[in-house]
């Protein structure tokens, strides 16, 4: 594995790490170790600024969806700044995952995320 490919994989666990995070005060530190100060989360349904709104749509997520756990699917492909890579969202219990995506990331020069571009792939019906 190449450095330029680690770099662009262990800033995307760092970003699952804070999907996956439990609990309030984890979820903050986690969003405020992975996004710059003025990090940008974006996808169909939100576009959220700074490490308190990017939290915030993290809690939503996992008050929709409470038992599941965002998973990478596939590799991490990245060039430059920019990252991309597929996911979904799983059921603890049953293994299912009603929800998919890919992601698109920018990185600044430490790792850290400045800029995600979601796309929704699955969404259950009625959501």
């Amino acid at each position: 594995m190449t450095t330029a490919a680690h770099h662009y994989d262990a800033a995307v666990a760092r970003y699952f790490e804070a999907w996956n995070a439990d609990g309030a005060e984890a979820l903050a530190k986690a969003v405020a170790d992975v996004w710059t100060a003025d990090g940008r989360y974006t996808d169909p349904m939100s576009d959220a600024r700074g490490h308190e709104a990017i939290t915030a749509v993290i809690a939503a997520a996992h008050e929709r969806f409470p038992g599941f756990v965002f998973r990478l699917v596939g590799n991490v492909d990245g060039h430059h700044d920019t990252a991309r890579f597929s996911w979904e969202l799983v059921s603890r219990a049953d293994g299912s995952a009603p929800v998919a995506g890919s992601d698109v990331i920018t990185l600044d020069a430490e790792g850290r995320v400045r800029a995600v571009y979601g796309f929704l792939d699955r969404v259950p019906e009625g959501a």
